[in-house]
């Protein structure tokens, strides 16, 4: 009989990685003390491991290159211009506001 899915909270998956990296009990050990399959403990510990120097950058979220922030405004004019054509056509077939005639 499957068990229903648990969504768990960032606390403890912190605390459950945490323990993983320690190294004072194996997988297995950890999998049964926080009723856990260890792949998911591994999965929670390798992030942990990889985001862990985001800690230490205070709070800067990263930034945005000028080359992306370019690249988007070219692409909203791009749809506004698209809108704004498609809805002079639709004025044209339907009237002001898209009412049919």
């Amino acid at each position: 009989m499957r068990r229903p899915r648990r969504n768990h909270s960032p606390e403890f998956k912190a605390k459950v990685a945490l323990a993983a990296l320690r190294g004072d009990k194996t997988l297995a050990e950890l999998a049964e003390q926080f009723d856990l399959f260890p792949i998911q403990i591994s999965e929670w510990k390798n992030q942990l491991a990889e985001s862990a120097g985001l800690v230490f950058s205070k709070g800067k979220q990263p930034t945005t290159s000028e080359d992306e922030i370019k690249t988007l405004h070219a692409k909203i004019g791009q749809l506004t211009i698209e809108r704004d054509f498609l809805e002079h056509g639709l004025e044209r077939i339907h009237g002001p506001k898209g009412k049919k005639r």
